[in-house]
């Protein structure tokens, strides 16, 4: 089946409903969390969808394309790194912890997959059209 449009993609459906998930979660913490940790989880968690959106809208060209998803992949990461800070500060429980870092790992291997084979979603005829 071929996909028209980026919201088809199950890694954006995944980093979506994750996205919004992190957003419910950080409705709990402290509000003086409000303008550091808060903020830069949402910012970044909302930013892994954002860079897959770009990336399926240049895919045009495979270069820019792996790009944005690298970009999507780091942002991933920078999300990872605020659900351990999280944990840490008590903010959320292990076992919500370990639930966050498995979807973003397999988000982060879903990107990973794309990157490695560009051509199965930059194809000439896409490119063309």
């Amino acid at each position: 089946m071929k996909i028209r449009d980026f919201r088809e993609l199950t890694v954006y459906q995944n980093a979506f409903e994750t996205q919004q998930e992190v957003f419910r979660l950080t409705h709990s913490f402290p509000n003086d969390e409000r303008f550091s940790l808060t903020d830069q989880i949402r910012r970044c968690s909302r930013s892994v969808g954002a860079n897959i959106t770009e990336a399926w809208r240049k895919r045009r060209y495979p270069a820019v394309f792996v790009s944005k998803l690298s970009d999507a992949d780091a942002e991933a990461a920078e999300t990872t790194h605020g659900i351990d800070t999280a944990l840490q500060c008590g903010y959320i429980k292990p076992g919500t912890h370990a639930d966050l870092l498995a979807r973003y790992n397999h988000i982060c291997a879903q990107l990973v997959t794309m990157m490695d084979a560009p051509e199965k979603w930059c194809s000439d005829h896409e490119r063309k059209g």
